[in-house]
């Protein structure tokens, strides 16, 4: 794999000494010959069985005959973001997954290998912390938004020496490139042109097909800011959305990007809206403002204009791309990430109840069952959980949003965080959700369990997220939780090899890490927040202790999906 590895990262460096272009859309380089057979750890039919291979469907009722006839084209579409976020991961994967895709026939092992990797969207495993399964190459830090060759010391130094190109750098709809001695950051629209015309075509049919008129001004913009990296308007018309098909379809998250998370990664969701269920759900909305006021924070840190509009929906997945299909699957989101339309509109939490019901049968409640304490297994919920996910998701949009920067110009909380930020995000997401939840059993918004069945769901089904792996935010963001609620009390080991949970002091320890997480997005303390996180957000001896005992258990789900042809 070395040997076949370094060829290409020469090749691609050279080719950045001259101003970049977009990448073609021509099939990928022909494989290797079979000399050049690629390295597939002997372990990885293992790694393969932790994302077990799960079929996804939805109601059909759900949607017309019409509605699937847009579904198609969405999909079309959504094809396209997917090769261009096989790009973003890096620029070699195509000529990789080409390679692998002929190898796969020579052995269950190599088949293995191309499988996982398709799952992994290349060659490093997601599930540990991005090593390699395939050869030995680490994975770039900056994923292929930046020079493979780049440090953040350089980056950070060339910023500084020249001020006037840092926007064009440091946003988030920009490839970073050599261009001789200099950095160019050259605009998703051109550098991504060959995939996103086609995908642009495809929403612009599909929006000649719909009836729904709040879907084809959504499509129509969408389609124009693929071409103008202008995503606002579009975002504003997606909160707007109010048909039988949600659909989000473009670059939002930026955990690729694990120099700075400066870079957006595309991504597509398309899903059949459950009305009866999400009718269900609209009376949290209302009380964001009230939670917002109620959040355990400083009154300097407050932040009352965020928007008070933050619809949520139901939804039954038709079909992912991109970032939003691989290694573990999204249970829930919360965008847009464009802190001016949070403040004007809201945000909107989308909760996938098909994959939240097949993440609990096959991880959670497994999983549950090995680290409580058989006094308190009686006290799982399935709802617990779901609200979990769905109160996390409110929570994204309430707390510190545009913070005061060092020149007192407002800027968004992520930017001085840096590569902290998405870890710091989904931990203060995970921690109010909790908080919140309380506040609407208080406030009998919300019944069917008690605050003591919340914790101890919580940390029961805790480990689910812990063995997505501390590379990857949302496991990094739950090992400083487990180790904050260990080192407080609120979590307490057995005799036998369990833990039962002290709710008294669960309940202390959340508020007391609410706090701190709350404060540190405030202020925009980098320094505070890697303190926080090189003390508490490490995988330590009993994790691993614990996640051994899990290993027969699937960490995630490999979606399969019927209504776009999928066996």
């Amino acid at each position: 794999m070395k040997r076949l590895l370094l060829p290409l990262l020469a090749l691609a460096a050279a080719c950045q000494t001259t101003a970049p272009a977009p990448p073609p859309a021509a099939a990928p380089a022909a494989a290797p010959a079979a000399a050049a057979r690629l390295t597939v750890a002997p372990d990885t039919p293992q790694r393969l069985a932790q994302l077990p291979r799960t079929t996804v469907d939805y109601d059909h009722a759900l949607l017309s005959e019409k509605d699937r006839a847009v579904v198609a084209k969405l999909i079309e579409a959504s094809k396209q973001i997917d090769e261009i976020y096989w790009r973003q991961v890096s620029e070699e994967n195509p000529k990789w997954k080409a390679a692998l895709a002929k190898q796969s026939l020579l052995s269950p092992l190599d088949q293995a290998g191309f499988d996982y990797f398709i799952a992994n969207k290349g060659p490093w495993d997601r599930l540990k912390s991005d090593e390699p399964f395939i050869g030995s190459m680490k994975k770039p830090e900056g994923a292929g938004f930046y020079p493979t060759d780049m440090t953040k010391e350089e980056f950070e130094k060339y910023l500084a020496a020249h001020p006037n190109q840092k926007d064009e750098l440091t946003g988030l709809f920009t490839v970073v490139r050599r261009d001789g001695v200099n950095f160019t950051g050259v605009p998703y629209s051109a550098y991504y042109r060959d995939f996103l015309l086609p995908a642009a075509q495809r929403l612009k049919e599909a929006a000649e097909l719909t009836s729904d008129e709040s879907l084809k001004t959504f499509l129509i913009k969408r389609a124009d800011a693929f071409l103008s990296d202008d995503y606002r308007d579009s975002d504003m018309a997606w909160m707007d959305l109010n048909g039988s098909l949600e659909v989000v379809i473009g670059p939002y998250e930026v955990y690729e990007d694990n120099l700075f998370n400066y870079k957006a990664s595309y991504e597509a969701f398309i899903c059949a809206v459950d009305a009866p269920e999400s009718q269900k759900l609209a009376r949290y909305a209302k009380a964001l403002p009230d939670m917002e006021r109620n959040l355990p924070e400083p009154e300097e840190y407050r932040n009352p204009n965020r928007g008070s509009d933050s619809p949520i929906k139901v939804v039954q997945e038709l079909y992912t791309a991109g970032d939003a299909r691989r290694g573990v699957q999204t249970a829930a989101f919360n965008l847009p990430n464009d802190e001016v339309v949070r403040e004007k509109k809201g945000s909107k939490k989308v909760l996938l109840k098909n994959v939240i019901n097949a993440k609990y049968r096959q991880s959670g409640e497994p999983i549950a069952h090995r680290v409580l304490d058989d006094s308190q297994l009686s006290m799982l919920s399935f709802d617990a959980f779901f609200d979990q996910i769905l109160f996390h998701e409110l929570s994204h949009g309430l707390g510190p949003g545009l913070i005061a920067g060092p020149d007192g110009k407002r800027i968004e909380a992520r930017i001085p965080l840096k590569n902290l930020y998405s870890t710091i995000e989904e931990s203060k997401a995970d921690v109010l959700g909790l908080w919140n939840i309380v506040y609407a059993q208080k406030h009998n918004l919300l019944s069917g369990y008690d605050e003591n069945q919340l914790y101890a769901t919580y940390a029961g089904l805790l480990f689910r997220s812990l063995r997505f792996g501390i590379g990857e935010a949302h496991g990094r963001g739950s090992a400083l939780q487990w180790n904050w609620l260990r080192e407080k009390g609120g979590i307490n080991p057995n005799s036998n090899g369990r833990y039962t949970v002290d709710f008294a002091k669960f309940r202390d320890a959340v508020k007391a890490l609410a706090t701190e997480l709350l404060t540190i997005e405030a202020t925009g303390d980098f320094n505070r927040a890697d303190a926080l996180l090189k003390k508490y957000a490490v995988e330590t001896d009993e994790m691993k202790s614990v996640n051994r005992k899990l290993a027969d258990i699937p960490v995630d789900i490999t979606p399969v999906f019927p209504a776009a042809g999928e066996k």
